[in-house]
């Protein structure tokens, strides 16, 4: 069934967005730096029920300057930054390694609340990318290992036989595949943290990095 331009435009509108009521909250109550303000309110997206909480969206950039996005799971944030895994040989992997400009998005409906990062995803040592590769369950390794990430199936039969063969593999060695393992963390240069509002007076803050003082330096934004 098509449904018409009009209808559908109408139907957006309609749809109810930003309903609260939200936790109450005080800028001025924020930790010195971003990792332990983020670190505060994904634990409060926990308590809320927030189904993934560590869901984000990586945005890359191609060899053509184009903009690509896709969602991932956050592994750690440290003094390093946000950290996620990805294939070398994916796209995001390929994108990464050419050009490490990145941002991160999160975003937790029930509590009207956004935290976007910008910085450059640096490749963090071989030991680390091995180790959280180990971590992984067996199933989640056929998977990333049997699968040309993003390339033309001809045949799901093909992806069929690769998963039986990548799960024997695997069961001679369970670190097959982990030279293509890579675990990134994100730089930060900013983090905002964005509170949504029905009335779109949203609260913003954003933690910018001073080179020059080497530390964190908070501005509120305005909505």
């Amino acid at each position: 069934m098509s449904i018409d331009g009009t209808s559908f435009r109408t139907e957006l509108r309609n749809t109810k967005v930003l309903e609260g009521p939200f936790p109450p909250l005080n800028f001025d109550k924020f930790p010195p730096t971003p990792q332990d303000a983020f670190k505060n309110w994904f634990h409060e997206a926990v308590t809320a029920n927030v189904r993934e909480p560590h869901a984000m969206t990586l945005s890359t950039v191609d060899e053509e300057g184009c903009p690509d996005a896709r969602v991932l799971i956050l592994k750690n944030v440290d003094n390093r930054g946000w950290h996620f895994a990805v294939k070398a040989d994916s796209p995001k992997g390929k994108q990464l390694a050419g050009n490490g400009a990145a941002a991160l998005t999160f975003y937790w409906p029930l509590l009207a609340r956004q935290v976007r990062v910008r910085g450059i995803a640096i490749a963090l040592p071989d030991e680390e990318s091995a180790l959280d590769y180990q971590a992984r369950p067996v199933a989640s390794k056929v998977g990333a290992v049997a699968s040309e990430q993003s390339e033309v199936l001809g045949d799901w039969k093909d992806l069929e036989r690769k998963l039986i063969a990548t799960e024997e593999a695997l069961g001679k060695n369970s670190m097959t595949g982990v030279e293509k393992w890579r675990v990134y963390a994100v730089d930060a240069s900013s983090v905002e943290f964005w509170q949504g509002d029905a009335s779109r007076l949203h609260q913003r803050l954003r933690y910018v990095w001073s080179k020059g003082d080497c530390q964190w330096v908070k501005q509120l934004l305005w909505p």
